[in-house]
């Protein structure tokens, strides 16, 4: 019998094609809301749902559930209540391994774009505001030399990282914030003598740029809060290509209007795609729509790897990239 598939987003076509090949696929037109995602889920009529990462699955919505699989166009799940996923024998997969070159890239325009107020440049000349070249016009600071703090230090980081040494750039690593643990030099490989660690206080306070690369945890969330913005350099910026709550968005825009800190570059938020009041009209910061992953290699990239993970669960299979494996077992 052929396999149904609910994708609640168009994903790219490499994805929908092989999903096409191996059964029924239903794509809604619009973004569900909870209540009509739930509903199509307890109904019965499909395999496994492709979700993404506005689509939220929790614990009421699985309890009812009778679905085989969830597979998130994703590398982060955050969306999904994985546990409760995993008690009532649904599958969970991901997108992981994927997006690491595209997302440092984004991470380090954002370094780049902060320190040289490039959308404020921008801006000015759209507004017939350029009148030739002076002196002190919208003097920013160097990136070479300056120290890059990476909270986090997995794929995306170290990607980071290695874009940040080519610019000439000090970095400093945590590698679990707020906690610690002890990173050999066998485990640094390339980094090993070029990098340095240091715990989490220290690298707030030494980071002219604070780069956030961690998953969002119980432990990560608001990880950067009032208090920690408090400790900053007054001249340093915090960059966020992580998850948004990571960071309490809030105290981020106080911190940015009282020259707390002197600016941020993110590609993600608390509340996506809600901003806090006030962040939109801050100049001193370079806001991107969540495109970290958006290349269309990457992407496509992305819509297969959730297209085979469906395929499998909804086969009975374990999927390539499978969150919660015990399930199979």
């Amino acid at each position: 019998m052929a396999s149904n598939f609910l994708v609640t987003t168009a994903i790219p076509a490499p994805g929908l094609q092989l999903l096409r090949d191996a059964g029924r696929v239903t794509v809604l037109p619009e973004p569900p809301d909870y209540g009509t995602l739930a509903a199509l889920c307890a109904s019965g009529e499909f395999d496994v749902v492709v979700t993404q990462l506005r689509d939220v699955i929790d614990a009421p919505l699985l309890a009812d559930a009778r679905v085989r699989g969830v597979s998130n166009f994703a590398v982060g799940y955050n969306n999904i209540d994985v546990d409760a996923a995993t008690r009532h024998g649904i599958m969970v997969g991901n997108t992981p391994g994927v997006l690491t070159d595209a997302t440092a890239d984004i991470a380090m325009l954002l370094i780049l774009g902060t320190a040289r107020r490039v959308v404020e440049a921008d801006r000015l000349v759209r507004d017939g505001q350029f009148h030739g070249w002076e002196p002190e016009l919208l003097l920013g600071r160097d990136v070479s030399g300056a120290v890059l703090g990476l909270a986090g230090f997995g794929r995306i980081a170290r990607a980071t990282a290695r874009r940040a040494l080519g610019f000439g750039m000090e970095v400093l690593f945590s590698p679990r914030p707020p906690g610690d643990r002890a990173v050999s030099d066998d485990e640094l490989g390339e980094f090993a003598g070029k990098v340095r660690q240091v715990r989490w206080e220290e690298l707030v306070k030494r980071s002219d740029f604070l780069s956030m690369h961690v998953p969002l945890t119980d432990q990560t969330r608001h990880l950067v809060d009032a208090d920690v913005l408090r400790r900053m350099k007054p001249d340093a910026i915090l960059i966020n290509t992580a998850r948004g709550p990571v960071v309490h968005e809030t105290a981020l825009v106080e911190a940015l209007r009282t020259g707390l800190i002197a600016g941020a570059g993110l590609d993600v938020f608390e509340d996506e795609p809600r901003l806090a009041p006030g962040l939109a009209e801050l100049p001193n910061t370079v806001l991107l729509p969540h495109v970290g992953s958006a290349t269309v290699p990457v992407r496509n990239e992305m819509a297969r790897l959730s297209a085979l993970n469906a395929m499998a669960i909804a086969e009975g299979r374990m999927p390539p990239n499978a969150v919660n494996p015990l399930v199979c077992a």
